[in-house]
C-alpha cells in the first residue's frame, strides 16, 4: 500500500470522530450485503432505500459512502416520499356519511332476522327508543334483502307471464355499393323471438316507422314497443302507437342492452346475410334476402 494512502487513513482515523466512522462501517455493510444476493444483478428492495433515506437524514458524509446508485437517485427517493406523505396527510376523506358502528349494524340485522315483518321505519323506531339517533335511509340500507321464494315471484316468471306482450325494432345500417346508406328496420316479438317485419329505406322518417309498425302488427298488437331514442322513434310514430293502444318503452340512451333480443337478432342478420352482400339499391338488398 503507498505511503501517501496510510497516512490518509491515518489522518482520518485521528480527526474524525467515532460517530461518523461507524455510520460509515454500516453503510459499506449495507452495500456489501446487497452485492452478495444470489440474483445476476442485484437489486435496491424497499428496505434497502429505506436505510439511504435514513443515512441521508443522519450523516452528512453519506455521498462518500455510496457507490450502489448516484446521489441523485437518493435525493429522487426522498422527494418520492416526501410527496407521498403529504398526499396521504392531505388527501380527502370519503363523501357522504360516516358508516354506522359494526354493534349497531349487527343489531339491525337481528332485528330483522327475529321480527320478519317489521320494515325500515319500524326498526328505526325501535333503534331511537334504545337510544340510537339514526335515520330511515341508513337502515334500509343496511337491511339485508331477505325474499322467500316459496311467496315471492321471481322475475323470470314476470317476464313469461308478460312476454306475449312484448315487442321491439331497431334500425342497423348497410352501406351500398355508390357509398350510400341504406337503413334496414326490424321488428321483433318477444314471445318464441319471432321477427314480425323487416323494411329497408333511404330516409327513415317517423311517418315511415309508424307505418311499417302497423304492417307488423296489424292485428295482434303488443302491449309494450321497445325501441332506442333515434329521431324515426318520435314525433308521428308516438302518436300513432299511442292510438294503437301500444305503450311506448325508449331505452336509456347508450344502455342497447335493454333491447338485447333485437340487437342479437341485427347481429345473426349481418352475419348471415349483410356482410356477405354489396349492396347496390333498396329492391336489391330485399332481393338478397333480408327478408
Amino acid at each position: 500500500m503507498p505511503l501517501a494512502t496510510l497516512l490518509l487513513i491515518l489522518v482520518r482515523a485521528l480527526f474524525l470522530g467515532r460517530h461518523r466512522l461507524a455510520l460509515e462501517n454500516l453503510a459499506l455493510r449495507q452495500q456489501l450485503a446487497v452485492l452478495k444476493r444470489k440474483v445476476p444483478h442485484p437489486r435496491l428492495t424497499d428496505r434497502d432505500r429505506r436505510f439511504w433515506l435514513l443515512m441521508h437524514a443522519v450523516h452528512e458524509g453519506w455521498k462518500e459512502c455510496l457507490h450502489l446508485v448516484q446521489p441523485a437517485t437518493v435525493i429522487r427517493w426522498h422527494r418520492k416520499t416526501w410527496r407521498f406523505y403529504w398526499w396521504r396527510k392531505s388527501r380527502r376523506r370519503r363523501p357522504g356519511r360516516p358508516a354506522i358502528s359494526r354493534k349497531l349494524m349487527h343489531l339491525i340485522w337481528r332485528m330483522q332476522r327475529e321480527n320478519p315483518t317489521w320494515g325500515a321505519p319500524r326498526i328505526t323506531s325501535e333503534l331511537r327508543l334504545l337510544g340510537h339517533d339514526i335515520g330511515e335511509s341508513t337502515v334500509s340500507r343496511y337491511m339485508k334483502q331477505v325474499r322467500d321464494p316459496e311467496k315471492a315471484q321471481k322475475w323470470s316468471t314476470f317476464l313469461r307471464n308478460h312476454v306475449k306482450g312484448l315487442a321491439a325494432c331497431d334500425f342497423f345500417v348497410v352501406p351500398t355499393v355508390f357509398f350510400q346508406r341504406l337503413f334496414v328496420l326490424v321488428v321483433l316479438s318477444h314471445d318464441r323471438r319471432l321477427i314480425r317485419h323487416v323494411a329497408v329505406t333511404a330516409h327513415p322518417t317517423a311517418e315511415w316507422t309508424a307505418r311499417q309498425i302497423c304492417e307488423a302488427f296489424p292485428e295482434d298488437e303488443p302491449t309494450h314497443l321497445i325501441h332506442d331514442n333515434d329521431g324515426a322513434f318520435r314525433g308521428e310514430f308516438r302518436r300513432k302507437i299511442e292510438a294503437m293502444g301500444i305503450t311506448d318503452v325508449p331505452i336509456t340512451p347508450g344502455h342497447w342492452l335493454q333491447n338485447a333480443y333485437c340487437e342479437r337478432v341485427i347481429g345473426t342478420l349481418r352475419r348471415e346475410c349483410t356482410d356477405h352482400v354489396i349492396a347496390l339499391s333498396e329492391a336489391h338488398l330485399l332481393r338478397a334476402g333480408i327478408c
